[in-house]
C-alpha cells in the first residue's frame, strides 16, 4: 500500500517512520492500520452510545487527501438514529457522574476508586501508553493521513496531547474542583464556593488537530464530572475513535462518553432533543454564531478567527523572526501585519526563500480540508484587485504533481500585499480579514505614525484568538497590549500565532462564550459551573421574644 500511495502523488517519497506492526501496546484496542488503510482496505468506524459500539445504517465513504481513494468508512448517522443518543444524554442528571460532594466508587482499571482518583490514573495509564514509541508514531501517522501535516507537526501534537495526560495523573484532577469557604455571620454557619458539573454535554471539535483538541476538552468534561456527547469532524473523526478505545484500554467506563460520526445536522438534532446543559464548540465564526443562537446560549465558543501580527520597530534577529511567520502562515494558516523597517531589511525576501522551501513530499504543505483550490485562488484574486497597491509577492499558484482530490485545495504557499489605508476601507476590510485556514497570508506595513491606524484594524476585527507582538520594545509591545484584547497573544522578539502547548491557556478574549483549553483555568471555566452552598447547622438561638397572641 505503501508504495501505491506514494506512486499516487507522482513525486519523491513521503518522509516517514518505519511502517507500524500492529504491536502487543496496539492490538488491546486500536482497530485500524494507518499504513494499510486504501481503496482496496479501507478503515472503518462504528458509534459509540451507551458504552456500545454500534454502525448506522449508512456509511459515508470518505477520500484519501492525498489520492482521492476511498480510504475510510464513517458511520453517516441520520436523524431518525439519534434515539439512544438523545436517551443517553437525558439519563444523565443535572448533579453530573460527580461533583464534590457525590463520587461514587467505579471500576478503575484492576480496582475500584473514587471517579476524581479513577480519572487521575487513567489519565497517567493513557499518558505512559502514548509514550510508548509505536503508539506515539501510531497516533502520528493517523493524523497524517486523514489531515496531512509534516512529522514534525504530527508529532508535536501527539506529544502535547500526552503532557496533557501527563499533567493530570494522581491528585490534579481531584484538585480541579478544589473550592473555597467562607465563615458566616453566627456560629455553625459556613458559605462554601463549590466547583460543579453542568451534567449532560456535547463537544463539537474541527478537522485541523483531530487528536489534541478532542482529548483536551474531552477530559476536562470528564475531569469535572460530565458526560458528553462527542462529535468531530467525520473527515478525521477515525482519530478520536481511536483515542476513545485507548482510554478504555485504560480504565475508563466505556457508557462515560458518546461518539456520534455523522454531519453536522444530525449533531444539531441532537441538540434539539437531548438540550445539553452545556456545549462546547471549536470551529468557524458562521457556525458558532449559528450554535449560540440555537442553544440559546448555552454555549462555549473556542472558535476561529483572523489572527494578526505586528512586527515593532526594532529590526533585529531577522532570520529568526522571518522562519517564525513562515511557521505562523504556512505550517498552519495566519495573516500578518508588518513594518516598513522590516520589509526594508529583507524580511519578506527570507520569507518568500523559506516558503518556497515548502514541498509536498514532506507534507510541509499539504492538502487543505476547509477551501478547494478554486475558492482559495478566487479569493487571491479578490484581494489583488483592490486598487492602489495589492499585490501577489509570492505563491498564488496552485500545487502541481500531485492527486489530491478536487474537494481539497492544493496551493503553493502565498502571500498578498495590501497597503493599509487600502485594508481600513470599509468595502475592504471584510474581504481583506477573511479567515482563510490554509496555507496563505495578507501582508501590509506601516511607517512611523501609522500605529493608531494598525490598532484600529485590530479593533475593528470581530473574534480576537491568537495574536502576536514581535518586538523587544517594552513601550512598544505594553502599548500594542493595552490596545488590544486577543485571548492567546505572544510579545517579544520570538512571538507567534500558531501552536497550542498544554502550559497555557489558549483561547478567545474579549466574548463572555469565549472558552479555553489546556489548563486547570480553561478547565474550570468551561465544564464546570460555581455553587454556592451555605451551611447552618446550628446552634440554635433560644426565643428570647415570647409570641404575640391577636
Amino acid at each position: 500500500m505503501l508504495s501505491r500511495h506514494v506512486r499516487a502523488l507522482g513525486q519523491a517519497p513521503l518522509i516517514i517512520q518505519p511502517l507500524i506492526q500492529l504491536t502487543r501496546s496496539l492490538t488491546g484496542w486500536a482497530t485500524v492500520d494507518p499504513e494499510r488503510m486504501s481503496g482496496s482496505a479501507p478503515a472503518a468506524c462504528l458509534n459509540l452510545v451507551g458504552g456500545h459500539w454500534l454502525p448506522s445504517g449508512a456509511s459515508r465513504q470518505l477520500p484519501d487527501p492525498l489520492n482521492g481513494e476511498h480510504f475510510l468508512q464513517v458511520p453517516h448517522t441520520q436523524p431518525d438514529e439519534i434515539g439512544p443518543f438523545v436517551q443517553s444524554l437525558r439519563a444523565v442528571p443535572k448533579s453530573g457522574l460527580h461533583n464534590p460532594l457525590k463520587d461514587p466508587q467505579r471500576q478503575a482499571g484492576g480496582g475500584k476508586g473514587p471517579l476524581y482518583l479513577l480519572y487521575g490514573d487513567v489519565s497517567f495509564r493513557v499518558a505512559a501508553e502514548l509514550r510508548l514509541p509505536e503508539v506515539e508514531q501510531f497516533f502520528a501517522r493517523l493524523i497524517q493521513r486523514v489531515a496531512p501535516k509534516s512529522q514534525v507537526q504530527a508529532l508535536g501534537e501527539v506529544r502535547v496531547t500526552r503532557k496533557f495526560f501527563e499533567n493530570f495523573s494522581g491528585d490534579q484532577v481531584r484538585f480541579l474542583a478544589r473550592g473555597f469557604t467562607n465563615p458566616g455571620d453566627h456560629s455553625g454557619q459556613t458559605s462554601s464556593g463549590n466547583r460543579w458539573p453542568y451534567g449532560p454535554v456535547a463537544l463539537i471539535t474541527p478537522f485541523n488537530f483531530p487528536l489534541e483538541i478532542p482529548a483536551l476538552q474531552l477530559m476536562g468534561a470528564l475531569y469535572m464530572g460530565n458526560k458528553p456527547l462527542l462529535h468531530v469532524d467525520q473527515r478525521v473523526s477515525v482519530v478520536a475513535e481511536q483515542l476513545l478505545r485507548l482510554l478504555h484500554h485504560c480504565g475508563m467506563p466505556p457508557a462515560d462518553v458518546d461518539l456520534l460520526h455523522g454531519p453536522g445536522a444530525t449533531v444539531g438534532e441532537v441538540l434539539r432533543a437531548a438540550q445539553p446543559r452545556s456545549t462546547l464548540f471549536t470551529g468557524s465564526q458562521r457556525v458558532a454564531e449559528r450554535l449560540a443562537v440555537e442553544t440559546h446560549g448555552k454555549v462555549f465558543l473556542e472558535d476561529a478567527g483572523f489572527d494578526w501580527k505586528i512586527l515593532g520597530p526594532d529590526v533585529r534577529d531577522l532570520d529568526y523572526v522571518a522562519w517564525q511567520c513562515d511557521q505562523d502562515a504556512y505550517a498552519c494558516s495566519g495573516q500578518k501585519c508588518s513594518a516598513h523597517n522590516w520589509i526594508a531589511a529583507g524580511l519578506l525576501d527570507r520569507l518568500s526563500s523559506l516558503a518556497s522551501r515548502r514541498q509536498l513530499y514532506d507534507l510541509t504543505v499539504g492538502p487543505v480540508l476547509s477551501w478547494t483550490t478554486r475558492a482559495m485562488l478566487e479569493h487571491t484574486n479578490k484581494l489583488l484587485a483592490i486598487p492602489a497597491g495589492a499585490k501577489l509577492l509570492f505563491g498564488g499558484k496552485p500545487l502541481s504533481g500531485h492527486s489530491i482530490p478536487e474537494v481539497y485545495g492544493a496551493v503553493e504557499p502565498t502571500a498578498v500585499f495590501v497597503p493599509l489605508d487600502q485594508m481600513l476601507l470599509p468595502e475592504y476590510f471584510d474581504l481583506v480579514t477573511t479567515e482563510v485556514f490554509g496555507p496563505f497570508q495578507v501582508v501590509t506595513e506601516w511607517r512611523e505614525g501609522q500605529l493608531p491606524a494598525v490598532l484600529e484594524a485590530c479593533e475593528r476585527m470581530s473574534h480576537h484568538l491568537t495574536a502576536a507582538v514581535v518586538s523587544n520594545d517594552i513601550n512598544f509591545v505594553q502599548h500594542v497590549l493595552a490596545h488590544t484584547v486577543n485571548g492567546t497573544t505572544y510579545a517579544g522578539i520570538r512571538a507567534r500565532t500558531t501552536g497550542a502547548p498544554q502550559n497555557h491557556w489558549f483561547g478567545p478574549a474579549g466574548d463572555p462564550r469565549g472558552a479555553g483549553i489546556g489548563t486547570p483555568e480553561a478547565i474550570r471555566l468551561v465544564w464546570s459551573c460555581h455553587r454556592e452552598i451555605i451551611t447552618d447547622f446550628g446552634p440554635v438561638p433560644p426565643h428570647t421574644t415570647p409570641l404575640v397572641q391577636s
